[in-house]
């Protein structure tokens, strides 16, 4: 069985197929996935398509980073609600974090959210899904001035062993690694044995990054199994090792 920690099933990009692609990942073994929220917008999309497979679908709510603007407060308290009244549906505080690879325009004000974000995680007890693009500097900054700085899950990783260096300094994280780790030039399968599979979670982030020999097309949650299979062959152990491993962190992550 493998658990996808980070798929966006229910996005426009699947349309009338969403279900559909749940079902296709559970035929593949991905017997469990679960969905970050992204904005104000997909929260109705994403509970839908949950109500539908609640067996083998979980919830995470939060702000992405580059949702972040001038009406910030606005959206985030919204957010909170949400939160605040449906508490049980949801098992991390995410998809939330630093992105300043598009604009840099409201990097302070994604510093406050993202720490407004973990201390919400705190207070409820959950793990962040932590989105993290050309911000790390600003990320490991906001989880150095939390009191308590909550378990979780550094998603989408591609850094350097450096990065991971840096990250465990600041606690013992999670790393989601997908379809990244199949591209030709990538550099994770020099990172990952400083990971160790017992920190890595397994994740599409779909429809995006979808790995090799499906770049650049649609990605979905069947194709887990691709990424596993890569992450095999770099540690030099089974996929049903890998499997077995990376369930069980992301069981112990999610409380899943």
């Amino acid at each position: 069985m493998f658990v996808d920690t980070h798929t966006h099933l229910y996005l426009d990009e699947f349309s009338s197929e969403s279900s559909a692609t749940v079902d296709r990942a559970i035929s593949a073994g991905v017997r469990k996935m679960i969905f970050p929220n992204v904005d104000l917008s997909t929260v109705y999309g994403m509970k839908a398509l949950h109500q539908k497979f609640p067996e083998n679908t979980y919830m995470a709510m939060g702000l992405h980073p580059t949702e972040i603007d001038e009406k910030w407060e606005e959206k985030i308290a919204e957010i909170k609600a949400e939160i605040t009244d449906f508490p049980k549906e949801y098992v991390a505080i995410g998809e939330i974090g630093i992105d300043l690879y598009w604009d840099k325009t409201y990097r302070e004000e994604q510093m406050k959210a993202f720490k407004l974000q973990c201390e919400w995680a705190t207070d409820y007890n959950l793990p962040i899904i932590i989105h993290c693009r050309e911000g790390l500097n600003e990320t490991l900054s906001v989880l150095d001035e939390l009191k308590t700085k909550p378990r979780g899950v550094f998603h989408s990783f591609g850094g350097s062993v450096e990065d991971v260096e840096k990250i465990r300094r600041r606690g013992d994280y999670y790393f989601g690694i997908n379809g990244i780790v199949t591209f030709k030039n990538s550099r994770l399968t020099d990172t990952l044995p400083a990971i160790g599979l017992e920190r890595i979670v397994l994740e599409t982030d779909s429809p995006y990054l979808a790995p090799v020999p499906y770049r650049g097309k649609r990605n979905e949650s069947s194709y887990l199994p691709l990424v596993a299979e890569k992450i095999a062959e770099v540690f030099g152990v089974s996929v049903e090792e890998v499997a077995t491993v990376t369930t069980a962190n992301a069981e112990n992550l999610f409380s899943i």
